[in-house]
């Protein structure tokens, strides 16, 4: 293994780890859609673009939009930016 190939395997498994102790939504989308960015990557290093295209696609592609829906429509994203879950969550309450 390359030196290069070490620090995509360290990334990932930052990645994983920090998507599982995120407290905010859309932070760990956003890490969850870095995490299949490296992946890809590493489909390309292991020779397998067909599995790197579907990866980028699927997994940093439709997924993220998907997610991103999901957090649009249950009110934990604003026009305006983001919003703590916590504060939809008492807004929701309220009405």
């Amino acid at each position: 293994m390359t030196f290069f190939q070490y620090i995509l395997l360290g990334f990932l498994v930052v990645c994983a780890i920090s998507v599982s102790f995120s407290k905010k939504l859309l932070n760990s989308i956003l890490i969850f859609m870095s995490y299949s960015l490296v992946m890809s990557i590493i489909w390309i290093c292991l020779e397998s673009p067909d599995l790197a295209i579907t990866e980028a696609a699927v997994g940093a592609g439709v997924t993220s939009v998907l997610f991103f829906v999901t957090l649009k429509k249950i009110h934990a994203i604003d026009e305006s930016g983001t919003k703590g879950e916590k504060e939809s969550m008492i807004e929701r309450r309220r009405r």
